[in-house]
């Protein structure tokens, strides 16, 4: 027998805001988090790219000085956006054995690995870190979320670039389908805005290079848009079976309704030109969660503001819900948040949640002349969703051909 599975809590930490409600009330105001980057080694390695969307909040301001000595960057982030998201489900009281984590991140320590490899260099190699492998490991953030919560039924890592938070999530909803837990900690995180980062994304014509004007580069659908914007930062869902939840008396944001993941099997980098993986992934999604295409009032769409993949998605959903698609409201908030790679699915997941909570799509900032090859219902301001029961999907496709789309019930 299928069981409801529903989102308890939220937690995030982003380039727009500190926590989950921040992020959702700039993201409404049109905020973009795409900024300058302030340190020495832009102009010492004279990087073709000077801009980023940095996380708002540092996460070792947050967190205690030895906690943050211990963690990478991506596994403080992602520490701090559990807390949150932990308290915000009521910090519910299970048993360890039946408390699970699934967390992502698309690369993990990359900044524990660097400056490791710069200490060995110039140091010798008694002064790398005893801490160096725990904190650089891809398991590192998940290892610390369960430790902190005592999670003891399992605390699984995925790894699938752009995709990884997105699939997370609908493991987690796998995983409670199963049995595995009663309540899991589910998202992603990433913090990889380094020199070395820059340059090898920027040397693939990956980012765009509008380094005169950072809020702004980030534009998908515009006829004008050059790449993507790295992100940083970290989202976190608590999910639950509806059983357990409402035994507990928790609030309730949404229902999980179901999730989809494909491979494209097409390119290491570039998608699928015609997005038949994606769009087997959001037919997954929707046949989990019992749904027809026609039930779809709203789209997050993944969206990254690169020439290719813009399109590549907008062939996908066209396949998907035909000529219906220009009419439902899509939001494609990396215009905002820049992308944050593994903890971009987990973020634009919370988005959808608070979009049907708030029966509201988000706008879409910086298009200034939408591209005519892609007619989409975006808007620069926030378009209103109808009344009744919502459903929405939320669409994540990473590097390696790795697609996962989940599906999003209100309640």
């Amino acid at each position: 027998m299928t069981k409801k599975i529903v989102v308890t809590g939220i937690g995030a930490t982003s380039p727009i805001g500190g926590t989950a409600p921040e992020s959702w009330a700039a993201l409404l105001a049109g905020k973009s988090g795409g900024r300058s980057l302030a340190y020495d080694w832009v102009e010492q390695y004279t990087l073709p790219v000077t801009f980023a969307a940095e996380a708002e909040v540092r996460p070792d301001t947050v967190l205690e000085r030895q906690e943050s000595k211990r963690l990478d960057p991506s596994a403080q982030l992602a520490l701090v956006s559990a807390r949150e998201a932990w308290a915000d489900a009521g910090s519910p009281e299970v048993a360890p054995e039946r408390l699970g984590v699934d967390y992502a991140t698309g690369i993990g320590g990359l900044w524990t690995l660097l400056n490791g490899w710069d200490t060995l260099r110039e140091k010798g190699p008694r002064r790398v870190l005893p801490m160096t492998v725990p904190m650089l490991m891809p398991n590192a953030a998940a290892a610390a979320i369960s430790m902190d919560i005592n999670a003891r039924a399992f605390a699984r890592t995925d790894v699938s670039a752009c995709a990884s938070s997105t699939e997370s999530i609908s493991n987690a909803y796998d995983h409670l389908q199963q049995g595995l837990a009663d309540v899991i900690v589910a998202g992603g995180t990433e913090s990889v805005i380094h020199p070395f980062t820059i340059a090898a994304f920027a040397g693939m014509q990956a980012l765009s290079k509008r380094n005169d004007d950072p809020a702004t580069a980030s534009r998908p659908y515009d006829i004008s848009r050059d790449g993507f914007v790295m992100g940083e930062g970290a989202a976190t869902l608590v999910l639950e079976t509806e059983e357990h939840a409402l035994a507990r008396g928790a609030r309730i944001y949404a229902e999980i309704a179901g999730g989809g993941v494909t491979s494209d099997s097409y390119h290491i980098t570039a998608p699928d030109p015609e997005g038949w993986g994606a769009a087997r992934a959001v037919h997954a999604a929707l046949a989990q969660a019992g749904a027809t295409p026609d039930e779809v009032q709203h789209i997050n769409a993944h969206a990254t503001s690169t020439p290719v993949g813009d399109i590549a998605e907008y062939k996908a959903l066209l396949s998907v819900f035909g000529d219906r698609v220009h009419g439902i409201p899509l939001s494609a908030t990396k215009a905002a948040t820049g992308h944050l790679l593994g903890g971009t699915g987990a973020l634009e997941a919370i988005f959808t949640i608070l979009a049907l909570r708030d029966r509201v799509a988000p706008p879409t900032i910086n298009i200034t002349e939408q591209d005519p090859e892609i007619p989409l219902s975006v808007s620069g301001t926030a378009q209103a969703l109808p009344e009744g029961p919502l459903l929405a999907i939320s669409n994540s496709f990473g590097f390696g051909g790795h697609n996962s789309v989940l599906a999003i019930r209100s309640v």
